[in-house]
């Protein structure tokens, strides 16, 4: 058996046991990626006349009302979105699962808002997308593990579609689509072509895709972009509960400090602590509709001593290095939205090519197969006085 052909069988049985979650994976991929500009439309409630030279409330009161409209659950934080946006105030846990939003008016406090986005379309296609609607541990792990395979089918696909000699005739049969040949045909280029140029982006949403859930391949990546650093475990740095609390309303006073510096483009959170133990997040978004270029800043709850932490999601984003930027990137660039609307084009269109992949790949195995288990016809012999 030639390389090459070892190469195809390879290609084939890999395809044949993953096509399924591809097809999942990536289709629920193409409905993620336009969730930001379709909610701006569905979600008037995002927004609010701004008012000019008008006093936006502090993070407790907004806390108080949005607090009222999901008794018994304690908010997370406060979200004050950048000039013209509403506020959000994040409820949510875990056994038994619930995340609620409460949007308001950041002027008056009007409740503007309650959405429970554990029944939302986007939260469901989103757990396709991570679990296959699976418990956590297990759906992680097949869909991660799965995603690696499609990188190996990405490259095997590779390998099989090469032609042997790149003159004009291999140029015209190999990189484009004959639409005029039969059906099968049109189908093994749709293939073949689509996938080829596809392929560079492709690897970029897989790789960034198995980040989130295989850990060697995240600690080998950091490793590599951080010239040999260890991916340290996040852990949010905790207050000193033993000392004396120095100020009756922390998360105000550091809302006071940071709010009116912000640029009116970027948007800003506040978290308030529950646990004793809790320190105060404050993060400040320079580019709402993305994560990674957010400033990240701790504080002990009792006397406001900024607290410092180890790993990627901690510190100013321009004073970050290099490998830690990229880390922040990871999900910016997974789902496209590092180059804006652009980019989501892009890993749509590469999404939609991935989902697709599967079916025509079974189609062209399943008409070679059906083509080898055909009967030959058998030969009727013809009498020689017949033949005369």
């Amino acid at each position: 058996m030639t390389v090459k052909k070892m190469v195809g069988k390879l290609h084939l049985w890999l395809g044949l046991t993953s096509g399924l979650l591809v097809f999942i994976v990536a289709i629920t991929g193409c409905i993620l990626a336009f969730e930001h500009e379709i909610k701006s439309v569905i979600r008037p409630f995002q927004y609010v006349e701004p008012v000019a030279n008008g006093t936006v409330l502090p993070p407790s009161r907004l806390k108080a009302i949005a607090e009222k409209q999901v008794p018994g659950k304690p908010a997370k934080g406060v979200n004050y979105g950048e000039l013209g946006h509403s506020v959000n105030v994040p409820f949510y846990g875990i056994a038994p699962d619930y995340y609620y939003q409460v949007y308001l008016n950041p002027y008056t406090g009007e409740v503007l808002k309650v959405v429970d986005e554990e029944s939302d379309f986007f939260h469901f296609i989103l757990h396709g997308h991570y679990y296959l609607w699976l418990p956590e541990e297990i759906g992680q792990a097949v869909t991660s593990y799965g995603t690696l395979v499609f990188a190996m089918l990405l490259i095997t696909g590779m390998v099989l579609w090469w032609p042997k000699n790149l003159n004009k005739t291999n140029r015209n049969k190999s990189f484009k689509v004959k639409w005029k040949a039969q059906w099968r045909r049109v189908n093994y280029d749709l293939h073949n072509v689509p996938g080829f140029y596809a392929l560079s982006i492709s690897v970029v949403l897989a790789v960034t895709g198995m980040i989130f859930g295989i850990d060697w391949l995240s600690n080998s990546i950091y490793w590599a972009t951080t010239g040999g650093k260890t991916l340290p475990e996040y852990r949010q740095p905790l207050s000193d509960s033993t000392a004396t609390p120095q100020f009756a309303d922390p998360v105000d006073r550091l809302w006071y400090r940071f709010y009116p510096t912000r640029p009116e483009t970027a948007s800003l959170f506040i978290s308030t602590p529950e646990l004793a133990s809790e320190s105060i997040i404050v993060s400040i978004n320079h580019r709402p509709g993305t994560y990674y270029k957010t400033d990240y800043y701790n504080f002990d709850q009792y006397t406001l001593k900024e607290l410092k932490g180890e790993g990627p999601y901690f510190g100013v984003y321009n004073k970050a290095g290099f490998g830690d930027k990229l880390r922040r990137m990871n999900y910016d660039i997974h789902v496209g939205a590092i180059l804006s609307l652009p980019g989501k084009i892009l890993a749509f269109c590469a999404s939609l090519i991935c989902a697709s992949l599967p079916v025509t790949g079974f189609i062209i195995w399943w008409g070679r197969r059906k083509k080898k288990t055909a009967k030959p016809q058998r030969r009727v012999a013809i009498p020689e006085q017949v033949r005369v």
